[in-house]
Protein backbone atom coordinates (compact mmCIF):
# COMPACT_ATOMS: atom_id res chain seq x y z
CA UNK A 1 0.00 0.00 0.00
CA UNK A 2 1.34 2.88 -0.83
CA UNK A 3 2.11 5.95 1.54
CA UNK A 4 2.09 9.81 0.68
CA UNK A 5 4.42 12.70 1.92
CA UNK A 6 1.77 15.16 2.52
CA UNK A 7 4.12 17.73 4.19
CA UNK A 8 7.79 18.48 4.97
CA UNK A 9 9.43 20.77 7.49
CA UNK A 10 12.38 21.58 9.63
CA UNK A 11 13.51 23.29 12.37
CA UNK A 12 16.63 25.15 13.28
CA UNK A 13 17.06 26.30 17.11
CA UNK A 14 17.89 30.57 17.70
CA UNK A 15 21.31 30.51 18.16
CA UNK A 16 23.87 30.71 15.41
CA UNK A 17 27.22 29.06 15.63
CA UNK A 18 29.63 30.87 12.43
CA UNK A 19 32.35 28.04 12.05
CA UNK A 20 35.18 30.35 12.29
CA UNK A 21 33.87 31.78 15.69
CA UNK A 22 33.21 28.22 17.01
CA UNK A 23 37.23 27.21 16.44
CA UNK A 24 38.13 30.33 18.04
CA UNK A 25 36.41 29.21 20.99
CA UNK A 26 37.34 25.96 20.68
CA UNK A 27 40.77 26.65 20.81
CA UNK A 28 40.19 28.88 23.64
CA UNK A 29 38.50 26.40 25.60
CA UNK A 30 41.02 23.30 24.35
CA UNK A 31 43.77 24.35 23.02
CA UNK A 32 45.33 24.81 26.54
CA UNK A 33 44.17 21.57 27.42
CA UNK A 34 44.79 19.58 24.88
CA UNK A 35 48.65 18.94 23.00
CA UNK A 36 47.05 18.06 19.91
CA UNK A 37 44.40 20.70 19.63
CA UNK A 38 46.49 22.17 16.49
CA UNK A 39 46.97 19.43 14.72
CA UNK A 40 43.33 18.92 14.59
CA UNK A 41 42.45 22.87 14.21
CA UNK A 42 42.93 22.37 10.26
CA UNK A 43 39.60 20.15 10.49
CA UNK A 44 37.37 23.10 11.09
CA UNK A 45 38.43 24.45 7.55
CA UNK A 46 38.21 21.15 5.56
CA UNK A 47 34.73 20.42 7.41
CA UNK A 48 32.65 22.79 4.49
CA UNK A 49 30.55 23.49 7.12
CA UNK A 50 30.35 27.78 7.45
CA UNK A 51 27.85 27.52 10.41
CA UNK A 52 25.77 25.88 12.65
CA UNK A 53 22.71 26.19 15.28
CA UNK A 54 22.46 25.65 18.67
CA UNK A 55 19.72 25.80 21.24
CA UNK A 56 22.23 27.17 23.56
CA UNK A 57 24.56 30.25 23.42
CA UNK A 58 28.11 30.82 22.87
CA UNK A 59 28.67 32.10 26.37
CA UNK A 60 26.57 28.48 27.92
CA UNK A 61 29.95 26.59 26.59
CA UNK A 62 32.07 28.55 28.72
CA UNK A 63 31.45 26.59 31.89
CA UNK A 64 31.69 23.54 32.69
CA UNK A 65 28.37 21.37 32.58
CA UNK A 66 26.79 18.25 33.98
CA UNK A 67 24.27 15.99 33.05
CA UNK A 68 21.29 17.85 34.92
CA UNK A 69 22.57 21.01 32.92
CA UNK A 70 23.40 19.20 29.38
CA UNK A 71 19.27 17.79 29.36
CA UNK A 72 17.93 20.64 30.80
CA UNK A 73 18.95 22.74 27.65
CA UNK A 74 18.14 19.72 25.59
CA UNK A 75 14.62 19.58 27.05
CA UNK A 76 14.01 23.18 26.55
CA UNK A 77 15.59 23.39 22.64
CA UNK A 78 14.34 20.22 21.91
CA UNK A 79 10.59 20.77 22.41
CA UNK A 80 10.72 24.12 21.50
CA UNK A 81 12.00 22.46 17.70
CA UNK A 82 9.62 19.35 17.74
CA UNK A 83 6.58 22.29 18.08
CA UNK A 84 8.50 24.19 15.30
CA UNK A 85 9.21 21.74 12.74
CA UNK A 86 5.52 19.83 13.73
CA UNK A 87 3.35 22.71 13.17
CA UNK A 88 5.41 23.85 9.60
CA UNK A 89 4.53 19.79 8.57
CA UNK A 90 0.96 20.36 9.59
CA UNK A 91 0.73 23.47 7.83
CA UNK A 92 1.87 22.27 4.52
CA UNK A 93 -0.15 18.66 5.16
CA UNK A 94 -3.24 20.81 5.76
CA UNK A 95 -3.27 19.05 8.84
CA UNK A 96 -4.68 19.85 12.13
CA UNK A 97 -3.10 18.55 15.20
CA UNK A 98 -6.16 16.96 16.61
CA UNK A 99 -6.45 14.85 13.39
CA UNK A 100 -2.69 13.07 13.91
CA UNK A 101 -3.53 9.73 15.14
CA UNK A 102 -0.16 8.36 15.67
CA UNK A 103 2.91 10.75 16.46
CA UNK A 104 6.58 8.77 16.09
CA UNK A 105 9.31 10.70 17.91
CA UNK A 106 12.99 10.33 17.25
CA UNK A 107 16.02 11.83 19.55
CA UNK A 108 18.76 10.00 20.98
CA UNK A 109 21.01 13.47 21.87
CA UNK A 110 19.16 13.38 25.59
CA UNK A 111 16.60 12.10 27.98
CA UNK A 112 13.31 12.92 27.59
CA UNK A 113 10.56 10.90 29.77
CA UNK A 114 7.81 12.17 29.26
CA UNK A 115 9.08 11.91 25.43
CA UNK A 116 8.73 15.43 23.39
CA UNK A 117 5.33 14.59 21.99
CA UNK A 118 3.57 14.22 25.54
CA UNK A 119 5.73 17.56 26.62
CA UNK A 120 4.16 19.26 23.49
CA UNK A 121 0.78 18.11 23.34
CA UNK A 122 -1.19 21.04 24.67
CA UNK A 123 0.71 23.42 22.93
CA UNK A 124 0.29 21.44 20.12
CA UNK A 125 -3.54 20.32 20.76
CA UNK A 126 -2.86 16.59 20.25
CA UNK A 127 -6.00 14.19 20.94
CA UNK A 128 -6.10 12.49 24.23
CA UNK A 129 -5.82 9.07 22.35
CA UNK A 130 -2.74 10.02 19.86
CA UNK A 131 -0.80 6.79 19.72
CA UNK A 132 2.98 7.57 20.61
CA UNK A 133 5.62 5.98 19.19
CA UNK A 134 8.62 7.70 20.61
CA UNK A 135 12.63 5.91 19.14
CA UNK A 136 15.43 6.41 20.79
CA UNK A 137 19.41 5.14 20.18
CA UNK A 138 19.45 5.22 16.38
CA UNK A 139 21.48 8.38 15.99
CA UNK A 140 22.50 9.67 11.98
CA UNK A 141 20.19 7.08 10.82
CA UNK A 142 17.43 8.31 12.62
CA UNK A 143 16.01 10.59 10.29
CA UNK A 144 15.85 7.78 7.83
CA UNK A 145 15.08 4.99 10.07
CA UNK A 146 12.07 6.98 11.38
CA UNK A 147 10.46 7.47 8.06
CA UNK A 148 10.60 4.36 7.04
CA UNK A 149 9.34 3.37 10.51
CA UNK A 150 6.58 5.78 10.14
CA UNK A 151 5.61 4.82 6.40
CA UNK A 152 4.96 0.76 8.05
CA UNK A 153 2.67 2.63 11.10
CA UNK A 154 0.92 4.32 8.02
CA UNK A 155 0.49 1.39 6.15
CA UNK A 156 -0.92 -0.59 9.29
CA UNK A 157 -3.51 1.57 9.95
CA UNK A 158 -4.92 2.56 6.37
CA UNK A 159 -6.77 6.07 6.33
CA UNK A 160 -4.72 7.05 9.64
CA UNK A 161 -2.63 10.15 9.62
CA UNK A 162 1.11 9.73 10.86
CA UNK A 163 3.34 12.46 12.27
CA UNK A 164 7.21 12.05 12.42
CA UNK A 165 9.26 14.49 14.15
CA UNK A 166 13.47 14.36 14.48
CA UNK A 167 14.58 16.15 17.43
CA UNK A 168 18.26 16.68 17.90
CA UNK A 169 20.46 18.84 20.30
CA UNK A 170 24.25 17.63 19.57
CA UNK A 171 25.82 21.26 21.18
CA UNK A 172 24.80 20.17 24.67
CA UNK A 173 26.88 17.30 24.83
CA UNK A 174 30.03 19.47 24.22
CA UNK A 175 33.27 18.06 25.90
CA UNK A 176 36.10 19.76 27.60
CA UNK A 177 37.00 17.33 29.74
CA UNK A 178 37.82 14.24 28.39
CA UNK A 179 40.22 15.13 25.90
CA UNK A 180 39.91 12.52 23.29
CA UNK A 181 39.90 13.01 19.35
CA UNK A 182 36.45 12.49 19.14
CA UNK A 183 35.62 14.95 20.91
CA UNK A 184 37.15 17.64 18.88
CA UNK A 185 36.02 16.33 15.35
CA UNK A 186 32.75 16.84 17.49
CA UNK A 187 33.08 19.74 17.79
CA UNK A 188 33.94 20.42 14.32
CA UNK A 189 31.13 18.84 12.90
CA UNK A 190 27.49 18.76 15.09
CA UNK A 191 24.59 21.22 15.42
CA UNK A 192 20.88 21.33 16.27
CA UNK A 193 18.28 21.00 14.21
CA UNK A 194 14.32 19.10 13.74
CA UNK A 195 12.38 18.07 10.96
CA UNK A 196 9.01 16.98 10.55
CA UNK A 197 6.86 14.96 7.89
CA UNK A 198 2.69 14.04 7.57
CA UNK A 199 2.67 10.51 5.98
CA UNK A 200 -0.74 8.34 4.89
CA UNK A 201 -2.17 6.23 2.84
CA UNK A 202 -4.65 9.01 0.95
CA UNK A 203 -3.04 9.64 -2.24
CA UNK A 204 -4.84 13.48 -2.01
CA UNK A 205 -2.78 16.95 -1.21
CA UNK A 206 0.83 15.29 -1.08
CA UNK A 207 3.75 17.01 -1.50
CA UNK A 208 4.64 16.57 -5.36
CA UNK A 209 3.22 14.23 -4.46
CA UNK A 210 6.13 12.22 -3.08
CA UNK A 211 5.08 8.46 -2.19
CA UNK A 212 7.25 6.53 0.12
CA UNK A 213 8.12 3.22 -0.43
CA UNK A 214 9.99 -0.06 1.20
CA UNK A 215 11.88 0.58 4.08
CA UNK A 216 15.19 -1.35 5.02
CA UNK A 217 17.99 -1.59 7.27
CA UNK A 218 21.41 -3.21 7.72
CA UNK A 219 23.21 -3.69 10.54
CA UNK A 220 27.12 -4.76 10.33
CA UNK A 221 28.87 -7.67 13.16
CA UNK A 222 31.51 -6.51 14.99
CA UNK A 223 31.15 -2.63 14.65
CA UNK A 224 29.63 -1.27 18.10
CA UNK A 225 32.72 1.13 18.36
CA UNK A 226 32.61 2.85 15.10
CA UNK A 227 30.07 5.60 16.34
CA UNK A 228 27.42 5.97 19.45
CA UNK A 229 27.61 7.71 23.12
CA UNK A 230 29.67 6.73 26.22
CA UNK A 231 27.92 7.92 29.60
CA UNK A 232 29.67 8.93 32.09
CA UNK A 233 28.99 11.34 35.41
CA UNK A 234 29.72 14.24 33.21
CA UNK A 235 26.92 13.52 30.45
CA UNK A 236 26.90 11.83 27.05
CA UNK A 237 30.38 11.55 25.36
CA UNK A 238 30.33 10.80 21.45
CA UNK A 239 32.13 7.32 19.70
CA UNK A 240 32.95 8.69 16.22
CA UNK A 241 35.60 6.67 14.67
CA UNK A 242 37.77 7.96 12.07
CA UNK A 243 37.30 4.57 10.44
CA UNK A 244 34.05 5.89 9.16
CA UNK A 245 34.76 7.17 5.67
CA UNK A 246 37.20 4.10 4.71
CA UNK A 247 34.05 1.83 6.38
CA UNK A 248 31.46 3.57 4.06
CA UNK A 249 34.38 3.58 1.21
CA UNK A 250 34.16 -0.34 1.82
CA UNK A 251 30.73 -1.83 2.72
CA UNK A 252 28.07 0.95 2.06
CA UNK A 253 27.59 0.06 -1.94
CA UNK A 254 26.95 -3.83 -0.80
CA UNK A 255 24.58 -2.00 1.38
CA UNK A 256 22.61 0.00 -0.53
CA UNK A 257 22.31 -3.22 -3.17
CA UNK A 258 20.90 -5.56 -0.72
CA UNK A 259 18.47 -2.68 0.28
CA UNK A 260 17.28 -2.24 -3.36
CA UNK A 261 17.23 -5.73 -4.03
CA UNK A 262 14.68 -6.29 -1.08
CA UNK A 263 12.25 -4.00 -3.13
CA UNK A 264 13.21 -5.42 -6.28
CA UNK A 265 15.56 -2.77 -7.62
CA UNK A 266 18.68 -2.26 -9.25
CA UNK A 267 21.18 0.73 -8.58
CA UNK A 268 20.71 1.71 -12.24
CA UNK A 269 16.47 2.35 -11.11
CA UNK A 270 17.65 5.23 -9.28
CA UNK A 271 17.24 8.89 -10.39
CA UNK A 272 19.40 10.65 -7.48
CA UNK A 273 20.23 8.92 -3.65
CA UNK A 274 19.23 10.92 -0.87
CA UNK A 275 22.23 10.71 1.78
CA UNK A 276 22.85 11.95 5.27
CA UNK A 277 26.18 14.09 4.85
CA UNK A 278 27.75 12.59 8.09
CA UNK A 279 30.79 14.92 7.23
CA UNK A 280 33.08 16.31 3.53
CA UNK A 281 34.57 12.76 4.19
CA UNK A 282 31.79 10.75 4.52
CA UNK A 283 30.17 12.39 1.41
CA UNK A 284 33.31 12.02 -0.79
CA UNK A 285 33.00 8.42 0.17
CA UNK A 286 29.74 7.64 -0.22
CA UNK A 287 29.77 9.10 -4.09
CA UNK A 288 32.92 6.95 -4.31
CA UNK A 289 31.09 3.92 -2.95
CA UNK A 290 28.27 4.23 -5.08
CA UNK A 291 30.53 5.27 -8.28
CA UNK A 292 28.42 8.78 -8.30
CA UNK A 293 30.28 11.43 -10.29
CA UNK A 294 32.26 13.88 -7.37
CA UNK A 295 29.60 16.81 -7.05
CA UNK A 296 26.66 14.21 -7.18
CA UNK A 297 25.36 14.68 -3.50
CA UNK A 298 25.19 19.14 -3.95
CA UNK A 299 22.19 19.21 -1.52
CA UNK A 300 24.31 16.85 1.08
CA UNK A 301 26.71 19.47 1.10
CA UNK A 302 24.67 22.61 0.96
CA UNK A 303 23.16 21.74 3.96
CA UNK A 304 26.50 20.67 6.01
CA UNK A 305 27.39 23.61 4.60
CA UNK A 306 24.49 25.72 5.97
CA UNK A 307 23.59 23.88 9.24
CA UNK A 308 26.54 21.58 10.40
CA UNK A 309 25.65 17.43 10.76
CA UNK A 310 22.80 17.41 13.12
CA UNK A 311 22.72 14.00 13.55
CA UNK A 312 18.99 12.45 12.67
CA UNK A 313 17.14 15.11 11.41
CA UNK A 314 19.66 15.82 8.30
CA UNK A 315 18.87 13.43 6.03
CA UNK A 316 15.19 14.93 5.83
CA UNK A 317 17.06 18.64 5.60
CA UNK A 318 18.78 17.08 2.14
CA UNK A 319 15.38 15.64 1.37
CA UNK A 320 13.50 19.12 1.64
CA UNK A 321 16.16 20.81 -0.37
CA UNK A 322 15.99 17.83 -3.18
CA UNK A 323 12.37 18.27 -3.58
CA UNK A 324 13.01 21.93 -3.58
CA UNK A 325 15.23 21.60 -6.02
CA UNK A 326 12.25 20.10 -8.48
CA UNK A 327 14.13 16.96 -8.64
CA UNK A 328 11.70 14.21 -9.49
CA UNK A 329 12.13 10.38 -10.52
CA UNK A 330 13.02 7.21 -8.00
CA UNK A 331 15.13 7.92 -5.16
CA UNK A 332 16.83 6.06 -2.06
CA UNK A 333 17.28 7.66 1.07
CA UNK A 334 20.10 6.50 3.08
CA UNK A 335 21.39 7.21 6.36
CA UNK A 336 24.31 5.93 8.84
CA UNK A 337 24.26 5.52 12.30
CA UNK A 338 25.35 3.32 15.51
CA UNK A 339 25.43 -0.13 15.07
CA UNK A 340 26.89 0.26 13.29
CA UNK A 341 23.33 0.14 10.86
CA UNK A 342 22.99 1.42 7.10
CA UNK A 343 18.83 2.82 6.75
CA UNK A 344 17.36 3.18 3.58
CA UNK A 345 13.50 4.29 2.28
CA UNK A 346 12.75 4.28 -1.49
CA UNK A 347 10.94 7.32 -2.67
CA UNK A 348 9.09 8.16 -5.96
CA UNK A 349 8.86 11.92 -6.60
CA UNK A 350 6.13 12.21 -9.89
CA UNK A 351 6.84 15.49 -12.04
Amino acid sequence: MSVTLHGLATALPAHELPQDLVRRNAERILGPRYPQFERLAASFAQSGIARRWSVAPFEWFDEPHGWADRNAVYLEGGEKMFRDAATGALDRAGWRADEVDTIVTVSTTGIATPSFEARAAAAMGFRGDVTRVPIFGLGCAGGTAGLGIAADLARARPGSKVLLVVVEACTPSFRADRLQKADIIATVLFGDGAAAACLSCDAEGGSGPVAIGPAHQHMWPDTLRIMGWEVDDEGLGVVFDRAIPGFATEHFAEAVDGALAAAGLRRADIDRFVCHPGGAKVVTAIESALSLAEGTLDAERAVLRDCGNMSAPTALFVLERVLASGATGRMLACALGPGFTAAFVVLDVAA
